[in-house]
């Protein structure tokens, strides 16, 4: 009887566990928080890849899984359609989404310029400055995407009309390069690595500069927050616990940016980001980590820069009433220890 009793109790115990662990993992399952990045192999989103590779996420008992997409624009719409929580993108689609009525803000702040540069093809040398763009074709990664806007931003800031310059789609890094080899755009938008190889090959140039704090001021007028990890406003205020964890990983993240030379943080990132150039990525790296912030904070004067420029030539945001203080926060990132 002793025995069937203890058998009894052992089989009612594996059950019990066997329940608690399909509990757990369904529970982790659900858990899991999908992020989107806007091309996680462009240097500006490094913080993304160099987190997860860290094992920072998982230092925070989070599952986070990082989905990859060329443009920011379709990110966000990700992120507006509910198939993921958060997008790692430029923090300027918060100000542009609230003049469409939604409400959504960046909780780490991971730099504090663009990283981006206007290139022009070596075929065009009578491109000068922006004011030249009339007529021609240029490069961003998408239609609404942050290149979109600042290209729109330089043309109607030269004085040009909405008309007179055609923006095209063509994404980075390889469909990039090829648009402009095969004299699609005539000059573009893009990031690191994809500007050291064309600077390398000689098939194209630097117009604008916007990967320092000081270039930027001078193209755009201000500093101009760009890279963050940014949610729905709803989503944070209904999962700080897990918006808290993210800020740590995030701004540890950035803390070991500024405190960790180019090599050691190329050395964390997958070979395949290198593009067969560890050491043009490393000096790309020494050039452009000044635009990441220490702290994941937003720039003060950040905001209202980015206001200005959208403000510019966007009918979406052009006379609207826009509460800057809802397109970000500090809550998270000043609690990090």
């Amino acid at each position: 009887m002793r025995s069937s009793r203890s058998l009894f109790h052992t089989v009612a115990f594996s059950t019990l566990l066997a329940a608690a662990s399909f509990a757990t993992s369904t529970a982790h399952a659900a858990d899991k928080i999908t992020i989107m990045v806007g091309g996680y192999e462009k240097q500006i989103y490094l913080p993304a890849k160099l987190a997860e590779s860290l094992g920072y996420f998982k230092d925070e008992g989070l599952d986070v899984e990082l989905l990859n997409e060329a443009a920011g624009v379709d990110a966000e719409n990700q992120l507006l359609a509910g198939a993921v929580q958060g997008v790692v993108g430029f923090y300027d689609h918060c100000v542009d989404l609230q003049a469409k009525g939604k409400f959504v803000e960046s909780i780490v702040q991971f730099s504090q310029a663009p990283g981006e540069v206007e290139m022009v093809s070596s075929k065009y040398p009578d491109i000068k400055s922006p004011a030249d763009f009339k007529g021609k074709s240029l490069g961003v990664t998408g239609l609404g995407s942050s290149t979109n806007f600042l290209t729109l931003f330089m043309a109607s800031k030269a004085g040009l009309k909405p008309g007179d310059v055609v923006t095209i789609p063509v994404g980075a890094g390889g469909t990039f390069i090829a648009a402009m080899q095969q004299d699609q755009i005539q000059a573009g938008m893009t990031t690191e690595p994809t500007i050291s190889r064309m600077i390398k090959t000689g098939e194209a140039s630097v117009l604008v500069d916007m990967r320092t704090v000081e270039s930027t001021r001078q193209a755009l007028g201000g500093t101009y927050p760009a890279a963050s990890l940014y949610m729905e406003a709803s989503w944070v205020d209904a999962h700080k616990e897990e918006a808290q964890k993210l800020a740590n990983a995030f701004v540890k993240t950035l803390r070991y940016i500024n405190t960790h030379s180019s090599a050691e943080i190329a050395d964390k990132m997958p070979k395949d980001f290198y593009v067969g150039d560890k050491d043009g990525y490393i000096k790309a790296l020494d050039d452009g980590k000044g635009m990441f912030t220490p702290d994941g904070v937003m720039p003060e004067d950040g905001p209202k820069t980015v206001l200005a420029v959208l403000s510019e030539f966007s009918k979406n945001v052009k006379g609207k009433q826009i509460d800057l203080s809802k397109t970000y926060t500090t809550e998270f990132v000043k609690n990090v220890k």
